[in-house]
């Protein structure tokens, strides 16, 4: 008489077990979408539409982009009776999807007036509560497809909470004003310690994303072996103290020091700047130096991280140092031996929006600034990208730019992990940068 009796208990189970995965991503989705929307609040009307350079997107475009993206990949093709929100919308804030349609331009995204700030914000509400509605009836046939889209769609939405933060401050740094988002001081760092080294010997290592740590994109996989040389690493990133030394040196005048690229960009920039050569953000002003941070103008700290440099600025100061950049394989054998979750953007109510060097020197290999490594963005071995649109999401991108690693303060939180292959153009300094210096046994 008990078998009867258990079918119905296992139903039950499962149906509890179905109804607490669907309140998860609830959750999470919710989660990421209100703390997009928290990041803008400090913001006016007027900030929301800047573009200062083809690489940055003004505010809204992203917020309408994220939305779109969940709009595109999750609702059209599995809420059957999903209409869009606007016509128009698939073309003007689709990024980079070939496999969907054509784009509007990059770089003319700040000239969008309209949609207004007000429409995008009703546009986030409508592709929310259609979406909730998709994840309260989620058909079996689909439970997983949408699943693993909806957890690739917020880890895309928190990659653009921190370009968020990395191209509005490169508009703001437009402005004499010098606007700062966080009212939050900065305040003086205790001098720092000599660099110090960690030495790894050489041999064969596990690189890549484990499968049992949850979420990764791509690019971190396949997990595989790489064997690495003997190496040593600094125990802290680069200071401005340090960087300063670099400069009172002549070393932005040292052909000997720069690769080839970094050396003609150097000069280009010089032909239309009006001060001398320094890293993005920094400003002297009758010998004495400052730095643009989201805090606003503050003077420059020497003990606190060199951030915003680029490779070519990175690899010259580690050639001044006698040193080198590591490789992206070094670094993660260095992360993972550190076992460091990494310091990461805070809430709203505590942000503190520019790299500190963390009190245990040992916890500071990650979470303060993207670090530059030597290595090329290429696919490790074995990688395939997915099929259809979703499949150009890094695999395209994976020529001519160079792996960064360790996260930084704009990153959200949940967002980081020691695999996590970042990458950008070598000549880029509007993000979160900094140098991590290594050496050969």
């Amino acid at each position: 008489m008990s078998a009867p009796s258990s079918a119905p208990s296992k139903l039950n189970s499962q149906n509890h077990e179905e109804s607490l995965s669907r309140s998860l991503l609830v959750d999470q989705y919710q989660s990421v979408r209100h703390y997009s929307e928290r990041l803008c609040s400090p913001l006016q009307t007027e900030d929301y539409g800047l573009q200062a350079m083809d690489s940055t997107s003004p505010a809204k475009w992203h917020l309408a982009h994220t939305t779109w993206f969940f709009e595109t990949f999750l609702l059209k093709p599995y809420a059957s009776d999903y209409q869009a929100f606007h016509p128009q919308f698939e073309y003007l804030f689709n990024s980079y999807y070939n496999g969907v349609g054509s784009q509007f331009p990059r770089h003319q995204r700040g000239l969008l007036s309209r949609p207004t700030v007000a429409e995008i914000y009703q546009y986030r509400q409508y592709v929310d509560e259609a979406l909730c509605r998709l994840l309260e009836a989620m058909p079996a046939q689909s439970a997983a497809d949408i699943a693993t889209r909806l957890e690739l769609g917020c880890h895309h939405e928190q990659q653009h909470q921190e370009l968020f933060h990395t191209d509005l401050k490169y508009c703001w740094f437009q402005n004499p004003m010098y606007p700062a988002l966080s009212s939050e001081p900065l305040s003086p760092s205790a001098p720092l310690a000599p660099l110090s080294w960690q030495s790894f010997e050489g041999q064969l290592q596990q690189i890549g994303h484990q499968a049992e740590n949850g979420f990764c994109f791509d690019n971190e996989l396949p997990r595989h072996k790489q064997y690495v040389e003997g190496f040593r690493i600094a125990d802290r990133l680069v200071s401005n103290g340090e960087f300063l030394a670099f400069i009172a040196d002549g070393g932005y005048h040292r052909s000997d020091l720069w690769l080839a690229d970094g050396w003609a960009a150097l000069a280009s920039k010089a032909a239309t700047s009006t001060q001398g050569p320094a890293p993005l953000y920094w400003l002297e002003r009758d010998g004495q130096w400052f730095e643009y941070t989201l805090h606003g103008l503050v003077e420059l700290d020497p003990n606190r991280p060199a951030c915003h440099l680029s490779a070519y600025e990175a690899d010259a100061f580690a050639r001044w140092k006698g040193c080198r950049l590591p490789t992206e394989f070094e670094w993660e054998v260095a992360a993972v031996a550190g076992d460091t979750n990494g310091a990461h953007l805070p809430t709203i109510e505590h942000s503190l929006l520019h790299p500190q060097y963390a009190s245990n020197t040992k916890a500071d290999i990650t979470g303060s600034l993207w670090q530059w490594t030597s290595s090329a963005y290429s696919p490790y071995p074995g990688f395939k990208p997915a099929e259809g649109a979703l499949g150009e999401y890094n695999g395209k991108f994976m020529a001519n730019q160079l792996v960064l690693r360790g996260g930084s303060v704009a990153t959200s939180p949940g967002h980081y992990r020691h695999s996590y292959r970042n990458f950008f153009y070598p000549q880029d300094q509007w993000q979160f940068t900094g140098v991590r210096l290594a050496q050969s046994l």
